[in-house]
């Protein structure tokens, strides 16, 4: 898939040069994402964490190593999905990543989901969550009021199924929301199974 290959090359190009918005001053490597192109699944971070910074790849700290165990309850690898970040680089101090970051970096992930076209998007977190019901024409509320709530949405033109729920972060801070999260992902097990057929799955390194 030619054109696939090079629009996902030169994103991931842009990403690392990218100089739109202050973090690229105190930032180590952009995240840009990782997993399949062909995913039926996106989930969507908020943020990069130190160790994202180190190594330039996405939920790769504790709050990664959550996601993990809660991809593999429901049957699912990482390189079965695409993670990514609504911010690509890391902000200081793991603070939030401010509303003008979240303005200059977003159009790589509007890119990302035309390029991949996700049948389920994940929002982990309230500020990917605020965005992309925004991006849908969806009223934002609580995560206590609509996380595992689906919608469906059309994002970017592409019509997708959109999930909001926790960021496994908040799980780590406060070990109640871990059955929150493991129900949750349980309906997004439901959303994946009420397909009639599976999608061929192709690795992003498969492009590369």
């Amino acid at each position: 898939m030619p054109d696939k290959t090079g629009e996902w090359t030169r994103l991931v190009e842009e990403i690392m040069m990218c100089r739109k918005c202050p973090l690229h001053e105190t930032r180590t490597r952009p995240v840009p994402g990782e997993g399949s192109l062909d995913a039926e699944i996106m989930f969507v971070g908020e943020a990069p964490g130190r160790r994202e910074d180190e190594t330039g790849r996405p939920f790769v700290g504790a709050a990664g190593r959550l996601l993990s165990e809660l991809l593999g309850s429901i049957g699912l690898r990482r390189e079965d999905v695409f993670i990514t970040n609504i911010v690509k680089c890391r902000p200081p101090g793991n603070r939030d990543p401010r509303e003008e970051e979240i303005a200059a970096c977003s159009p790589y992930l509007i890119r990302q989901i035309r390029l991949i076209k996700p049948r389920i998007i994940v929002a982990l977190g309230r500020h990917s969550g605020r965005f992309l019901f925004t991006q849908a024409g969806l009223r934002w509320a609580p995560l206590s009021a609509i996380h595992g709530k689906t919608y469906t949405v059309t994002i970017a033109g592409v019509t997708a199924r959109l999930v909001a729920t926790y960021h496994p972060a908040a799980a780590l801070y406060n070990p109640r929301l871990r059955g929150v999260l493991e129900e949750d992902f349980k309906k997004i097990q439901s959303l994946l199974r009420d397909r009639g057929g599976e999608r061929g799955q192709r690795s992003l390194f498969d492009y590369m």
